[in-house]
């Protein structure tokens, strides 16, 4: 038995001085390279402790600034399809100064969608186009001009009041038309628009999602004769609007 124990006991030594040289080592290695991080890390904590809150107060502030681009961008809709983007700029800037006004055209006809926009340079020139601008003729065409539209609230929560006043606004008519297939981005403004060229429009709306004001992707054109309402559905029976082909038919 001594004979086996003796070099049990004296291999312990060997062992154990490998791995304290080992160990410390690395130990301090790594004692040495975790002090370094420590001070950048520290520097950038505090700078992102700095910057968030400054982030914060410059998205607050167009909120709360009367003059943003909302206050003084001004709808222009019902124009000729003979406007274009000079002939509209030099109307409106009789009027106030603007930064920039653009009339819209459809993306696939390349046709006007007989409207566009107007950003004025303060909120008092908005005032001053819409004043002077609104109910005017052009080429026979009644010009309708007021502060940008709002967006189409979420369904979540609609605007009522929006909603409320389309639906009250809306003149039934024998001489009706149903149009299918509307894309979201139809509005009765554009609906009017798109069929004042066949015939006179005595109104027009989008259905929307009771409760909400999310499009059903269909709405309603009223005329003032029958012969209004054929030429409107011959004409317009599959035509391209917002990028949608449209159902037109006698509702």
């Amino acid at each position: 038995m001594a004979t086996f124990l003796t070099p049990l006991v004296s291999i312990k030594p060997t062992v154990f001085s490998f791995p304290s040289q080992s160990v410390t080592s690395p130990h301090r290695q790594t004692s040495v390279l975790s002090l370094k991080p420590f001070p950048s890390l520290a520097g950038a904590q505090s700078s992102r402790v700095r910057f968030i809150p400054h982030a914060v107060e410059t998205e607050e502030k167009p909120a709360s600034d009367p003059n943003a681009e909302s206050s003084r961008r001004v709808y222009i809709g019902n124009i000729p399809r003979t406007v274009d983007n000079e002939q509209l700029s030099k109307l409106v800037e009789e009027h106030g100064a603007a930064e920039n006004v653009q009339v819209m055209y459809d993306k696939y006809s390349g046709r006007s969608r007989r409207f566009g926009f107007a950003t004025m340079k303060s909120v008092e020139d908005a005032n001053a186009v819409i004043d002077k601008l609104n109910g005017t003729t052009i080429e026979g065409r009644e010009v309708k001009v007021n502060i940008t539209e709002k967006p189409i609230a979420s369904s979540s929560s609609p605007d009522l009041s929006l909603l409320q006043s389309e639906d009250s606004a809306f003149v039934d008519s024998p001489y009706k038309v149903y149009v299918g297939n509307l894309a979201k981005t139809v509005t009765k403004q554009m609906l009017e628009n798109l069929f004042s060229e066949k015939g006179k429009v005595v109104s027009a709306k989008v259905s929307r999602v009771p409760g909400t004001s999310k499009s059903s992707g269909f709405g309603f054109v009223t005329f003032s004769t029958q012969e209004d309402v054929e030429a409107a559905i011959l004409a317009l029976n599959n035509s391209l609007l917002e990028g949608q082909k449209i159902r037109v038919n006698k509702a």
